[in-house]
């Protein structure tokens, strides 16, 4: 694990550049999981609405299957240094279900509206109950900086 160079940020530091992140990045893992058929992990384009995560998948894909089976799910940010981890129950929004201002949101970032498509997709939105951010061992202590949807001081 690098370690060489890392200062220890306060948890409202890690919450500024945790917010940063989620507002600048374009690429996060899902992971989910079925009661039968267990754990599926994907990278979906995502965007940040300042309150959620939101997402977009088939319809028939195995996140969007076990999303309607088993709602809770973990989100990744892809920098295994600079780790940030959201856990939280995702909504399923079907295109013609999905909130106007999510959607145009998420066609303006991306250059791609699903609503277009042939193929029926769903929106995901994922609201954090839980947020870990950490760069290193150093960080580790302290590494939950949002409890019950709540952030931390």
């Amino acid at each position: 694990m690098q370690t060489t160079g890392t200062v220890r940020r306060e948890t409202a530091e890690r919450r500024r550049d945790t917010l940063d992140r989620l507002a600048t990045e374009r690429d996060i893992w899902v992971s989910t999981a079925h009661p039968d058929d267990g754990p599926h992990q994907v990278p979906l384009w995502f965007s940040w609405d300042g309150q959620a995560v939101w997402m977009c998948t088939g319809a028939a894909s195995a996140t969007a299957r076990n999303v309607r089976a088993e709602p809770r799910v973990r989100l990744a940010l892809p920098d295994t240094f600079d780790v940030v981890l959201l856990q939280g129950a995702a909504e399923c929004f079907p295109v013609h279900d999905v909130p106007g201002d999510a959607a145009d949101a998420f066609a303006t970032e991306f250059g791609w509206d699903p609503r277009r498509e042939e193929e029926p997709f769903v929106y995901l939105r994922v609201a954090p109950r839980t947020v870990r951010a950490w760069r290193g061992e150093p960080e580790l202590r302290g590494r939950v900086i949002m409890r019950d949807g709540r952030w931390q001081d």
